[in-house]
């Protein structure tokens, strides 16, 4: 009985095993394995931006509950509106139109259901996760620094808006949403041009949100920077709870990492 009982654990010792390289090869299918140093290395930068991060959103934020715009605010907006052309202004309406009702929130909402209904139920979770939190963090984060939006006064604004301004609420949303996604593109498939041509449109419309936002007067760049610098703090946040429900409640999933090897 002791032999039976031992042997019935080191079987479930080596199938546990299997499944974390399993879960370790989908995850990065085709990601070498560095070296330790490496590793460690890139560990410690990436410590490094979290905590530069937190803190100069730290600053940001102190300095927007006291002051209507930074120094280098007004320059840079105005700098950012005197590249104005027809074609220019047709773009930047357009990138910041996804951020308004009822796009995002239909864009949101399509998304979730899409991701889950092709078996990716962990992923949607956390894209609901992703996008609730955004919500959430920039009602809080606005009411607590009440600052107000630029004035027809100081920038061209195209059309003016009474909320408060930072952070904005477009950049933390393209930020953690669409930063959620690019990850998942790139963990969940396969290399290939439909990848590449997807993740490239992301990345793009993640670097124009911010500028759109000034260029329509609607934001400071200091909302804008501080937006990325929150935004890339809840995307890591989004992330690493990502990993860790994956590796302890999903792995058995279909169509995601972690799907075990069939067992003989």
């Amino acid at each position: 009985m002791p032999e039976t009982k031992e042997s019935e654990s080191t079987s479930e010792l080596r199938q546990q095993a299997q499944r974390a390289e399993s879960l370790r090869k989908t995850i990065a299918p085709e990601a070498p394995i560095e070296p330790r140093p490496v590793r460690r290395y890139r560990a410690r930068v990436f410590q490094g931006y979290l905590v530069a991060a937190t803190v100069v959103f730290g600053l940001f934020f102190f300095y927007a509950r006291n002051s209507p715009y930074f120094s280098f605010d007004l320059p840079v907006a105005r700098w950012v509106q005197h590249w104005h052309t027809f074609w220019l202004d047709v773009l930047m309406q357009g990138v910041s139109a996804l951020g308004f009702t009822p796009m995002a929130p239909i864009f949101v909402g399509l998304t979730i259901v899409f991701v889950y209904l092709m078996g990716l139920k962990w992923e949607s979770v956390m894209l609901v996760f992703a996008g609730v939190g955004v919500g959430v963090l920039d009602i809080i984060v606005k009411l607590a620094v009440h600052r107000h939006r630029p004035t027809p006064e100081l920038l061209d604004v195209f059309r003016e808006l009474y909320e408060y301004s930072f952070p904005s609420g477009h950049v933390l949303l393209f930020t953690v949403f669409l930063g959620f996604l690019l990850f998942l593109i790139f963990t969940l498939t396969p290399r290939s041009w439909k990848r590449t041509a997807g993740s490239a449109l992301l990345v793009v419309l993640i670097a124009l949100i911010g500028s759109s936002r000034v260029y329509m007067g609607q934001h400071w760049p200091s909302d804008v920077i501080g937006a990325h610098l929150l935004g890339s703090l809840l995307l890591t946040l989004t992330v690493y709870v990502y990993r860790k429900g994956k590796t302890r409640f999903f792995v058995h999933q279909p169509l995601a990492p972690g799907k075990p090897p069939a067992e003989s």
